[in-house]
């Protein structure tokens, strides 16, 4: 069978379900249009806002570390309103960072929040206190709106690995060996628990705030924790699992016995399997049967999509009817394209969700209509329009269009073979496909305004200056504009050809501005129009190296897959499924020691 595992992905729905924000783990969140199931737009590069190439860039996209997610409601907003929202995330930089999706910008960003990183964001009902826990065993309160810090002040001298607020924003629990709750006004404790042996990997309060939820890393069950201000330091229901869990939700069951009313419990195992507990008291609770909720598929699908299985990834509890009715909103099936729909669920029956093979990347390897159509096993086309955003279509072939005149160019396999892929930067690699011109210019006009001057590497300074303050002005100015004709048509390297403009215009300036005083200005339009272009530029270099990455990944685990299954042919007793996809090693380091 082949594995799953969402622990590392970071999902939120927004507060009204009509946009879906998820982040796997290579530094781009995507906000996902639940009702028209379409990619609305991508968050790739918020390191910074600063939109120059002179100014500081801290990180690429590819290295952004975020380690939660939450989407806040703003108070007084209209319902479905664009605007009344924000998504917020903590970095392992141990920075707080808020998006407005709506406009696709930065809001806010509070740096360094918590030194060695953020483990956790949670807030109240009302959204107008934002609090964040870290690896310094700080809670910092932020203010939702301007991003300001607040208050500050220490819950644990263990680092934070959960946090969570009351609805009514009174109280807030913290877990970092212990499971502490505090008085948000006061920030006196109010209550401890023994904890779990393990990190507490998600945490959450019931809606009348009698009640905190937890699950810890390597721990295949739900504590279910009362708030009531004695000294009882255990649990007062337990919820097993197969797999730890990863999300939690809840609502409240009106049983009409205020002291003793029950609970909706949801959660998502890492595994991708979502549990569905309902109990009118605390005891009918712990002694209900699960109701799983799970994704069907065959092995040869997976295979087909190369090892990727669908599951359930996120999910929202909205609302509990009778007789032990759940209603939830899921998101489930491939990470590249999931599927959402709200589902019916009742107590004790399990439900098996199918998910279709539309809209996500396929290999034509299936036959259609006839035998050629399945030579290719390698190609892969996009069935959905979603999956295409911001990706630029294949050209099967490129033109260099040098002195008026077409010239094909293709990158034999032999030179491919030639080229490293580590030190060859990306505009070398553009050049080898025959994307952007080659280092020489092929007309020899161009030859001729050059005048011998040797563009295939770096040129020494004290050469450069004695070339160009030897030449006669009119030499020169022709030189510069072979120079600058190099520099706009990319038939050169930059770090070249901007050497030797620089150096023409300190020896001979007058003499150009004499001949043609517009060539100046031209030539300060094009280094200006290229200053935003930068950043677009490091972006799509990125995106290339890493789907690059990921295409040798996938590559690497066919061949994998390939020796397995010789290995079958040879031995029918070999437990191929085992070989071929691995078992995820889901043990983690337990500690039991408490705070000092």
């Amino acid at each position: 069978m082949g594995s799953s595992n969402i622990r590392d992905v970071l999902t939120s729905f927004n507060p009204t379900l009509d946009l879906f924000a998820i982040s796997i783990g290579e530094g781009r969140i995507k906000i996902w249009d639940t009702a028209k199931g379409q990619l609305q737009t991508e968050f790739a590069d918020i390191s910074s806002t600063e939109t120059s190439i002179f100014a500081k860039q801290e990180r690429g996209h590819l290295s952004m570390d975020y380690t939660c997610m939450k989407w806040l409601s703003l108070e007084k907003k209209k319902k479905r309103k664009l605007g009344g929202s924000l998504l917020v995330l903590g970095t392992g930089g141990g920075d707080v960072v808020a998006l407005d999706v709506s406009a696709g910008q930065l809001k806010w960003r509070a740096n360094d929040s918590h030194p060695g990183g953020v483990s956790a964001v949670s807030f109240p009902v009302s959204g107008s206190r934002i609090y964040s826990g870290g690896v310094d065993g700080m809670v910092c309160e932020i203010d939702s709106m301007s991003g300001n810090v607040l208050n500050k002040f220490s819950a644990s001298s263990r680092p934070i690995s959960s946090l969570a607020v009351s609805p009514d924003g009174k109280t807030i629990a913290t877990a970092a060996g212990q499971l502490k709750v505090f008085n948000c006004a006061n920030r006196k404790k109010l209550q401890k628990f023994s904890g779990h042996p393990g990190a507490v990997r998600c945490m959450v309060f019931s809606e009348d705030g009698k009640y905190v939820l937890s699950s810890a890393t390597g721990e295949r069950y739900v504590a279910i924790w009362k708030i009531d201000g004695s000294k009882n330091k255990s649990s007062s229901a337990l919820l097993a699992m197969d797999h730890p869990a990863v999300y939690l939700d809840c609502r409240c069951v009106d049983s009409g016995n205020a002291d003793n009313s029950g609970l909706s419990v949801l959660a998502i195992t890492e595994t991708g399997v979502c549990y569905f507990w309902h109990g009118k008291t605390i005891d009918e609770l712990r002694n209900s049967k699960p109701t799983k909720i799970s994704v069907l598929f065959d092995e040869g699908a997976v295979q087909k999509n190369k090892g990727a299985v669908p599951n359930v990834f996120a999910a929202k509890l909205q609302n509990v009817s009778e007789p032990a009715c759940g209603h939830l909103f899921l998101a489930y099936g491939l990470l590249i394209k999931p599927t959402f729909e709200k589902v019916l669920v009742h107590s004790g029956t399990d439900v098996d969700l199918n998910v279709s093979q539309d809209g996500i990347l396929l290999p034509i390897g299936q036959p259609h209509g006839s035998k050629k159509a399945s030579v290719d096993q390698s190609r892969v086309t996009a069935l959905d329009r979603a999956n295409t955003e911001n990706v630029l279509l294949p050209v099967p072939k490129m033109f260099d269009l040098i002195d008026e005149k077409s010239e094909s160019k293709t990158l034999t396999s032999k030179d491919r073979n030639e080229l490293d892929p580590v030190t060859l930067s990306m505009e070398d690699k553009l050049r080898s496909l025959g994307i952007l011109g080659d280092n020489k210019l092929s007309s020899k006009k161009g030859d001729k305004m050059l005048k011998g001057i040797n563009l295939d590497k770096i040129t020494p300074n004290k050469k450069m200056k004695a070339t160009i303050s030897s030449m006669e002005p009119s030499d020169a100015f022709k030189l510069l504009k072979g120079l600058v004709d190099a520099w706009q048509s990319r038939s050169q390297s930059c770090k070249i050809v901007l050497p030797w403009i620089c150096c023409v215009l300190v020896y001979h300036n007058d003499y150009v501005r004499s001949q043609e005083p517009k060539l100046l200005d031209n030539l300060y339009k094009v280094a200006k129009s290229k200053v935003p272009a930068m950043n677009s530029l490091l972006q799509l270099s990125g995106r290339l190296q890493l789907m690059s990455a990921l295409i040798d990944k996938g590559l690497n685990k066919k061949d994998y897959v390939l020796e397995s299954d010789d290995g079958e042919n040879e031995s029918e007793d070999e437990d191929v499924d085992e070989v071929v996809y691995g078992v995820d090693d889901e043990d983690s380091d337990m500690s039991s020691e408490g705070d000092e």
